[in-house]
């Protein structure tokens, strides 16, 4: 049963790498980097690394996620034209 899930994670995990790669929008990229740390928070929990886990969980998608998005709404944009 444990291999199921995780096969299922890692797709996810790669899925939300990519997306956060290829997107233009910064906001959007900031999320879906959440997620992805969300989700290896998850794939540490099923691999048994539970301290690990909540770890990625709290830093990784909660604390970096959120300065991320409060810098991004914090800057301007100017264009050189």
């Amino acid at each position: 049963m444990h291999w199921e899930l995780e096969l299922v994670l890692y797709i996810f995990l790669v899925i939300s790498a990519v997306v956060s790669l290829h997107v233009k929008d910064l906001l959007t990229a900031v999320v879906s980097l959440s997620v992805f740390s969300y989700i290896l928070a998850m794939l540490f929990v099923s691999m048994g690394a539970i301290d690990v886990g909540f770890t990625e969980a709290v830093v990784g998608a909660g604390i970096t996620g959120v300065l991320y998005i409060v810098m991004i709404f914090r800057t301007t944009r100017k264009s050189n034209d």
